[in-house]
């Protein structure tokens, strides 16, 4: 707990934390920014299930939306991190708090893992990713869902953020 005292006690998260304007930036960033994040990986996980853009080759659709998707992870987590600097004792020990950040984790572990697999079907040249390759894309896509409920129950279930 004292690097999380320590934290939250620096000039910059005070600032941070006590001005308004700043406050409303951050969430406005984190917002946005998952938006982007989510909805990139979303259109190229449907892409690899079949499901969108059947007609655009998997290679432009993951040129396009790759990196979206690492700008968006760029800007969330610089945003998450400043949010939770200014309240860092209150966050660090919430469990719900916990799950959100360990399925954000497990989300975007996955998400690397259709990158990597997804260059590699890009380079084979196929229409289509493998039944392995949508079910990936599948897991994926409900690990993001579940990090957007994870979030969104936070403040509703513990009064934190």
């Amino acid at each position: 707990m004292p690097f999380f005292q320590w934290l939250e006690n620096t000039r910059w998260a005070r600032w941070a934390d006590d001005s308004v304007q700043v406050a409303t930036v951050c969430e406005i960033i984190h917002y946005f920014s998952m938006f982007v994040m989510v909805g990139s990986i979303v259109i190229v996980n449907l892409r690899l299930m079949g499901l969108l853009a059947r007609n655009r080759p998997m290679k432009e659709v993951t040129a396009q939306f790759f990196p979206l998707m690492w700008i968006g992870i760029a800007l969330n987590f610089f945003s998450g991190f400043v949010m939770f600097a200014g309240d860092a004792t209150t966050f660090a020990p919430n469990w719900v708090f916990h799950i959100k950040v360990s399925v954000v984790l497990l989300a975007l572990i996955s998400a690397i893992v259709v990158q990597m697999q997804a260059r590699k079907w890009v380079q084979q040249e196929t229409a289509e990713a493998p039944l392995w390759g949508k079910a990936l894309a599948t897991i994926s896509l409900l690990l993001w869902i579940g990090s957007i409920l994870a979030a969104v129950e936070v403040p509703s279930l513990t009064n934190v953020g």
